[in-house]
């Protein structure tokens, strides 16, 4: 652990990684949060939370992955970004963010390590989620175009984001075994959420996530298991006959939107094709 640096937006100091309950802006969990050390530990605990405000208070502490905590941690403390030295890092899993009434669930890969990680809200800091926040803003979905840090006044409308992995993995690469016991926080929150009928898969590892989550569930899945692409669409269907449609979005990654692959057009198109 750090010594205490002022936050970017609220200048209260904290220390990196941020204990849990200590006042940073967003921080869903409290100093008596149960921690999550164990896959089983991750299931049982997922399985139990009764709101979805309990459950990002247990996805924020959660340290079942020992090879994603010593990561996270170790960025947070001795490898920060240049750039961001004198700032604290969240350093700890990242727990969804947005409207908790949402009807539609953008489920991405995982946070990054001087994005989330440092800010501990998804996709905020780096320039994955400038392009991203910049077409939610587009489309509707937020108030203001940009996400810099957990308090800068962003809020979003009708649309949650997560990811299927909550830990940022080194070379942005998580294990199987680390998406298989990251998986249960994701099945919980469908599970919370039964308003959902559409989720937006950002990236592949996102779309193998949600058909995952989905299959486990109980949900009808099309066999075989439908391809990402870019556009396509797949209807699921919960154990009560309700529809849920799951759409695939390239990744809002810089390979992918600096050479053109993802264009701001081909997002916002993709987004406003989400509402009902």
């Amino acid at each position: 652990m750090t010594d205490p640096a002022p936050h970017p937006v609220t200048g209260e100091f904290f220390a990196s990684p941020v204990p849990p309950g200590t006042g940073w802006p967003g921080d869903p969990a409290s100093p008596g949060t149960p921690v999550a050390r164990s896959p089983a530990r991750v299931r049982a605990l997922a399985s139990s939370a009764a709101s979805l405000d309990e459950l990002q208070a247990r996805v924020s502490v959660c340290r079942a992955c020992p090879r994603l905590v010593r990561w996270r941690e170790s960025v947070a403390t001795a490898g920060r970004r240049a750039s961001f030295a004198d700032q604290p890092y969240w350093g700890r899993p990242g727990p969804a963010f947005g409207d908790p009434d949402a009807a539609i669930l953008l489920v991405g890969l995982a946070p990054a390590a001087n994005g989330t990680n440092r800010t501990g809200r998804m996709f905020t800091g780096d320039a994955s989620g400038d392009f991203l926040y910049a077409a939610l803003h587009r489309t509707g979905y937020a108030n203001q175009p940009t996400s810099v840090a957990a308090g800068d006044g962003l809020e979003l409308t009708g649309v949650r984001i997560l990811a299927t992995v909550r830990c940022a993995p080194p070379e942005n690469k998580p294990t199987a075994q680390e998406k298989a016991t990251c998986l249960p926080w994701l099945r919980r929150d469908l599970e919370l959420s039964p308003q959902v009928h559409t989720m937006m898969a950002i990236g592949a590892i996102g779309w193998g996530g949600a058909l995952s989550a989905a299959a486990a569930l109980g949900w009808q899945v099309p066999r075989p298991t439908p391809k990402f692409a870019h556009g396509a669409q797949v209807i699921l269907e919960r154990p009560d006959g309700q529809p849920v449609r799951l759409v695939g979005c390239y990744h809002v990654s810089p390979h992918n939107t600096f050479t053109g692959r993802l264009t701001p057009e081909m997002l916002d198109e993709v987004l406003l094709s989400l509402r009902r």
